[in-house]
């Protein structure tokens, strides 16, 4: 069982991620206020997600986080496709990431000086189904084996496709966790990452400590990594602090870009951090993370301004 991160930590200092795949999507024309979100354009012009992921590429990410956060059987089905149609369009989400990674990567001088980047199929949390701004709270009044049985067959899929590493992202919860780790040993010869979205600095969206968290996780062989997702930026630096007490685990940090998210209205308020991205990833990979990049309201400029100063490192 390769641990895909840890094959490339040990030769690499930082693995970059990419940013928001819905913020390219709208600048590209998509729009995408549906309960679907970016998962619609599956539906509608794949072409386009791939050239996003090719965007991310060029601008120094290694690794793509597939279209599929909120692309459940579930919600494919509730707009009239059958659990066939769904599935298909689940897996093409990485397939349509594995094209553009292996297009980018047969290019010689897009080889110099970094790793063959790999394609981490998102999987969103429950709360992302619901599509009531729930995976912002955790507050799911579900038991742990109803969270497994909606993950189960989207995960199932996603790994068939080719994915490299499951992206569990955005979990609101410890509950939920748990119930991905559980169902982890299902699939044996895969790894995910466990990224939390978190209330404040020491805080996961339910009000777990990250740290209980992380100490928890430190336990499973196939978490490969540890972290948080789509959280103002200003909460990331505490809480890799708080992670770092409880897990030897790479940590894994992708915020937004500093606005806020009102889930009633789907709109966002306020102002990007005055700091720029780049800068201030340099202080999260001083703080300890070994996977930066970013969600919400990030793009492929933010992307290039970490691999500016990172490919500079060294192990």
């Amino acid at each position: 069982m390769t641990n895909t991160i840890q094959s490339i930590l040990n030769k690499f200092p930082l693995i970059i991620l990419d940013g928001a795949m819905a913020t390219e999507l709208e600048r590209y024309g998509c729009d995408l206020n549906d309960s679907l979100w970016s998962a619609k354009i599956l539906m509608e012009n794949p072409d386009l997600i791939k050239q996003v992921h090719l965007d991310y590429f060029h601008a120094g990410a290694d690794c793509a986080i597939t279209a599929s956060y909120q692309s459940t059987v579930e919600g494919f089905t509730k707009r009239g496709l059958n659990e066939a149609e769904a599935l298909h369009l689940i897996q093409e989400s990485v397939r349509l990431a594995v094209k553009a990674r292996d297009e980018f990567w047969a290019v010689p001088e897009n080889r110099e000086g970094r790793p063959k980047p790999i394609v981490a199929a998102s999987v969103g949390p429950y709360g992302a189904f619901l599509a009531d701004g729930s995976e912002y709270q955790g507050n799911y009044k579900v038991t742990e084996d109803k969270l497994a049985d909606f993950h189960r067959h989207r995960m199932s899929a996603l790994i068939n496709a080719g994915a490299d590493i499951l992206a569990c992202e955005t979990i609101p919860c410890l509950s939920e966790a748990k119930a991905i780790v559980h169902l982890l040993k299902e699939f044996p010869d895969t790894h995910a990452w466990i990224s939390f979205s978190a209330k404040d600095g020491r805080h996961i969206s339910d009000g777990t400590r990250a740290a209980d968290c992380a100490k928890w996780l430190d336990q499973h062989e196939q978490v490969a990594a540890v972290g948080i997702n789509c959280t103002p930026i200003e909460h990331i630096p505490s809480l890799i602090g708080e992670i770092k007490k409880q897990t030897a685990k790479p940590i894994i940090v992708y915020p937004n870009s500093g606005e806020a998210y009102d889930p009633e209205t789907k709109t966002w308020h306020g102002n990007a951090c005055s700091e720029s991205f780049g800068e201030s990833a340099r202080r999260w990979y001083d703080s300890g993370a070994q996977l930066i990049g970013g969600c919400c309201r990030t793009k492929p400029e933010d992307i290039r301004a970490v691999a500016e100063w990172s490919r500079k490192l060294e192990v």
